[in-house]
């Protein structure tokens, strides 16, 4: 069995690898952590090159050695470049992931009703079963 877990880097990220890891454990499964890179516009009309990965690897590492500290015997990590749903529906079908483990943030009005939400889109379009985590909500 394959979780994949799309993380953004949030502030919800160390406790939704906790969560996926813990999935992982109990089911024997692989865990598959990816970010994706979304592009942006580069002023001198250049394409960034591979560096743009690098401020990302030791946080990606570290959420990996959460996972590994886990229990977690199969833990990959996986940078890409595009835009987050549809490259995080195209890794799940290429990794034959049975699901996929993702965060929501809770966005609202009309933001989420202008363009959707990346969770609702995944949730929408993924082959596979999606399980949206939901952050606990701060304490007053």
């Amino acid at each position: 069995m394959t979780i994949l877990c799309p993380l953004d880097f949030s502030a919800a990220s160390a406790e939704l690898v906790a969560y996926a890891a813990a999935l992982a454990v109990a089911m024997g499964a692989e865990l598959r952590l990816l970010h994706v890179c979304e592009p942006q516009e580069d002023p001198t009309g250049q394409q960034p090159d591979a560096t743009v990965f690098a401020p990302c690897k030791d946080r990606m590492q570290a959420l990996r050695a959460s996972a590994e500290d886990a229990g977690v015997a199969h833990v990959h990590t996986g940078m890409v470049r595009g835009e987050a749903a549809p490259e995080i529906v195209a890794e799940a079908s290429r990794q034959q992931a049975d699901l996929i483990v993702i965060g929501a943030h809770g966005q609202t009005g009309l933001t989420r009703f202008l363009m959707g939400t990346t969770a609702e889109i995944v949730l929408r379009t993924a082959q596979c079963a999606t399980l949206l985590v939901r952050a606990p909500l701060p304490t007053a």
